[in-house]
């Protein structure tokens, strides 16, 4: 590039030869940089400051705090239950299981003290296919020829206990849904034709038409007049671990209903329920004493009666004061209830207790006193009975 550059500058001039230095040192700037110098700058004064100053502001970066309060404000839930396969094969179950009615079901909850739930259907009649067992690391419970009435809830949980009085774990629990499929069966089998469902005002209403299908679709039906009822998920919705629920039940709502299931081709129908409107709200137990006997001699035995007339899903409590309470004096209790059907679409729950003293003497004489409580208040009533 000079020699091209110099030829045909003396070719032109005359005076090249003062020019060849400044030439020179422009090549050699231009092949160590790569580039030209930049045009129309000012040359920098010796010992100027090579760095530009700038006006751009910088946002400053603050570093993130954890919120420590909501690290411990919820305690992680540990999940507890193992489902055992076969060959000695352990997984956690999912929150929904479908399994062929016949199987036999093993469950595992570890912990060396353990609560289980499981269906109602199994624990009322004291069914024999089921064991629970509590080892020294886990419980076990194993349901042996399984059947689709079985299918429900099964859950677990650590029991945290102070001598003899134990409170649930809420860190420790674990819980499945076992749908168990029978052929010719997508209904949960029930035990009656026909049932009562109450609709309060003030509570939910259950209409529990549950499946033994997990995919199976669910209607709800008004027999007459004859249509279909949707859950349209404001006043009605379809829960499949408990059937179609009335959010806010009314008047209107009464009437005989069933429900209609389809899976895999095949379609069923339920029970019929009669659903019963309660114009008043729910109140404290109505509550009646009554004593074998006012008066009673020494040596012989009295019994004092305590019953409540309540609606067959509310349940009652009950407590009892007596005179000789306060000298640890042995007497009997027993609680009881049950459903009194009384006509087509009327069921009451009768509930009662019993005070039982047996070789009556004279500091058991005086008030028996008896206070009944449900959800919504308490009642007392009391009578005497007289040393004769």
């Amino acid at each position: 590039m000079p020699g091209l550059l110099f030829s045909i500058l003396r070719k032109k001039t005359g005076w090249v030869w003062w020019l060849m230095p400044i030439i020179l040192a422009l090549w050699e700037a231009e092949a160590v940089t790569g580039q030209h110098p930049p045009k129309n700058k000012r040359p920098k004064e010796p010992g100027e400051n090579r760095i530009k100053p700038t006006n751009k502001k910088v946002k400053p970066k603050i570093p993130k705090i954890k919120d420590r309060d909501s690290t411990y404000s919820t305690p992680k839930t540990q999940s507890i239950m193992m489902q055992v396969l076969d060959k000695g094969r352990f997984q956690k179950p999912a929150a929904t299981l479908s399994l062929l009615a016949g199987q036999t079901v093993e469950l595992r909850c570890k912990g060396s003290k353990i609560g289980w739930s499981y269906p109602a259907y199994l624990d009322t009649f004291k069914d024999s296919r089921l064991s629970v067992k509590q080892n020294e690391r886990y419980s076990q419970l194993t349901l042996v020829n399984s059947t689709s009435a079985d299918t429900g809830e099964f859950s677990c949980w650590g029991q945290l206990c102070s001598g003899y009085i134990c409170r649930k774990d809420e860190a420790k629990t674990g819980s499945t849904y076992i749908f168990f499929t029978e052929k010719g069966e997508l209904f949960v089998p029930s035990s009656s034709y026909f049932d009562v469902v109450y609709l309060n005002p003030d509570r939910q209403a259950v209409v529990p038409c549950r499946v033994t299908v997990l995919s199976a679709k669910v209607t709800l039906h008004r027999e007459f007049p004859a249509k279909e009822i949707p859950a349209n998920g404001t006043d009605i919705v379809y829960d499949m671990k408990r059937g179609f629920v009335y959010l806010q039940p009314h008047s209107e709502h009464q009437g005989v209903v069933y429900c209609r299931a389809e899976a895999g081709g095949r379609s069923q129908i339920s029970i019929k329920y009669q659903l019963l409107y309660v114009a008043v709200p729910s109140g404290p137990p109505s509550t009646t004493i009554l004593a074998s006997s006012n008066k009673v001699r020494s040596g012989d035995d009295v019994s004092v009666l305590c019953t409540v007339l309540g609606e067959p899903d509310v349940e009652v409590e009950f407590r009892w004061i007596f005179p000789g309470q306060k000298d640890e004096r042995p007497v009997t209790i027993q609680d009881t209830w049950r459903l009194i059907h009384r006509g087509l679409g009327h069921t009451t729950r009768i509930s009662q207790s019993v005070i039982t003293v047996e070789d009556f003497e004279t500091i058991d004489a005086g008030y028996y006193i008896c206070t009944a409580q449900n959800l919504q208040g308490q009642t007392t009533v009391a009578t005497t009975v007289e040393f004769s």
